[in-house]
């Protein structure tokens, strides 16, 4: 047997039903684990290992009685430190919230502890979990486990760093703008984005401020090393009734899809952000699996991205950020965030000046962001009409191709791999790939392809635009850090991105540069 931490989690809830191993063993291979890895990850930063030994015992005694066992008795999982779970705070990485102790468990974390899933602590995030690297004044940051010099990403960036480095089989993570999707792409794990709705997050992001922008909302998905372990925490969670819904829609099986019958368009750049030349070699890669395996695929170019990540930007710092102002009324903003955060809190004129100022002293990434900051109350009004716009645009493309309406999407979850430490205040639209996402409301996953190869990591073109030149940096020293990619599918059809996945992971998980859980002393 290999070692029980290199399991997923699927694999372990059937070695304990079937009595091979326990709970105890299971869970105290993943707290050592744990203990071995975080000194240097700084990734489980609320631990309960202690209740996690205790409700092992617990379950293994219910499983000597002969009683009743769910789908993952006694497995061990993590959390993101956002969800709310008795006993530990959710603080959103804010010292102000530091006291902040729930009453109860959130419903999806509530979902698995009742299937048997037995929680060893929460995981880093980033202030307000704004920006893509797990990092705050409360927690410190969340080292990569593939290179400690880089960040795992962020929001979910803790989550995504452990179970990488096998602490953990399996997770839950909020995304609302590539908030688990980024950060499985740099640290080599699969993940996945429900439809806008499906998992409502019902975090408590601060005092009568919901998080969520207009017609974007966050919400809950599984990360893990594997597609069957998001199928079975999805089968789990994804029939709850959201507030808005009088039913919950039904969740399709991804064992069912039928591969020979999907039309699967692929991209590799989405006119923002240049794509690295490993990220481009991912997606063609993918997207000839998937061919392979049946399907109709073709490369496809959809409607203008930047329209996509304008609305964004504006939607998130709306009305001078008030969301985020409201949310950080007791704490300073962390340098990742802080230009931004002020910027948005200044008059119109004032920024158009130094989006204009940057534009003629050759910084078109930072200008061209700057237009679309703080947008006022009767453009964020605005935003929902524009948004609708671009999603019927988007769809009718979908509708549009030579080989007739797609079913799914393979494209870059981020231009690059992990970002050096720090770059995230630099690289704001890196995230671009995925946020477009959010803005449609389809669901889309990552699953890991490959890692950047020698030829592959070095520096760009120069250039004098400081985001493009930062950008360009990332590839340098990037040998062997993993690269995943996106697949999407319309809404309501995760059953759809999924069989995709799952058929990009079988085929390459027996190769040689497939990420696995990396060497780690």
């Amino acid at each position: 047997m290999k070692e029980l931490t290199q399991y997923s989690a699927t694999e372990l809830a059937d070695l304990i039903a079937a009595g091979r191993v326990s709970a105890v063993q299971v869970v105290q291979a993943h707290i050592a684990r744990i203990e071995r890895v975080n000194p240097r990850l700084n990734a489980v930063v609320v631990a309960r290992f202690e209740q996690a030994m205790d409700e092992a015992r617990a379950a293994d005694a219910r499983q000597a009685r002969g009683e009743l066992l769910g789908p993952l008795h006694g497995v061990p999982i993590t959390i993101k430190e956002c969800l709310d779970l008795v006993g530990t705070p959710s603080t959103f990485g804010m010292p102000s919230r530091r006291h902040d102790y729930p009453a109860a468990d959130d419903p999806y974390v509530r979902r698995l502890r009742e299937a048997g899933a037995i929680v060893l602590g929460k995981t880093n995030v980033p202030q307000a979990l704004i920006y893509n690297e797990s990092s705050n004044a409360l927690y410190g940051r969340t080292n990569n486990p593939w290179d400690v010099r880089r960040t795992p990403g962020g929001s979910s960036g803790g989550e995504a760093a452990i179970i990488a480095a096998c602490g953990s089989p399996l997770g839950l993570g909020t995304d609302i703008g590539g908030s688990v999707r980024l950060p499985a792409s740099f640290c080599g794990i699969t993940s996945l984005k429900p439809t806008t709705w499906r998992t409502h997050d019902y975090s408590r992001f601060a005092p009568n401020v919901p998080f969520s922008f207009g017609p974007v909302a966050s919400v809950v998905g599984p990360m893990a090393r594997s597609v069957d372990d998001l199928m079975l925490v999805m089968r789990l969670i994804g029939t709850l009734p959201h507030p808005q819904m009088s039913t919950p829609q039904p969740l399709g099986d991804p064992k069912q899809v039928a591969l020979a019958q999907l039309r699967v368009g692929f991209y590799t750049d989405d006119g923002i952000m240049p794509p690295s030349p490993a990220v481009v070699r991912a997606v063609r890669e993918a997207a000839a699996i998937v061919q392979a395996a049946g399907a109709q695929v073709t490369e496809w170019r959809p409607p203008d991205l930047r329209r996509a990540a304008a609305a964004y930007i504006r939607l998130l710092t709306a009305n001078g950020a008030a969301a985020f102002r409201a949310a950080l009324a007791h704490d300073r903003p962390e340098p990742q965030i802080a230009a931004l955060y002020w910027l948005a809190q200044r008059s119109e004129q004032t920024v158009r000046c130094v989006a204009h100022a940057l534009h003629c002293l050759g910084q078109r990434q930072l200008a061209w962001q700057l237009r679309n900051v703080g947008a006022p109350t009767k453009d964020a009004t605005d935003l929902d009409g524009a948004i609708e716009a671009y999603r019927r645009d988007f769809l009718a493309a979908m509708d549009r191709t030579e080989i007739g309406p797609l079913d799914a999407l393979i494209s870059p979850a981020c231009f690059s791999p992990a970002w050096p430490h720090g770059t995230s205040r630099v690289l704001i639209t890196g995230g671009a790939y995925s946020i477009v996402y959010n803005l449609l409301g389809f669901p889309a996953g990552v699953v890991p392809v490959t890692r950047v190869r020698l030829e592959e990591a070095k520096p760009r073109q120069r250039t004098l635009d400081i985001v493009n030149a930062v950008a360009s940096q990332v590839d340098v020293g990037s040998v062997n850090l993993p690269v995943g990619v996106q697949v999407a599918a319309r809404p309501w059809r995760e059953h759809i991105a999924l069989a995709v996945m799952r058929a990009i992971q079988a085929a390459l998980c027996d190769r040689a540069d497939y990420p696995r859980c990396p060497s780690f002393n």
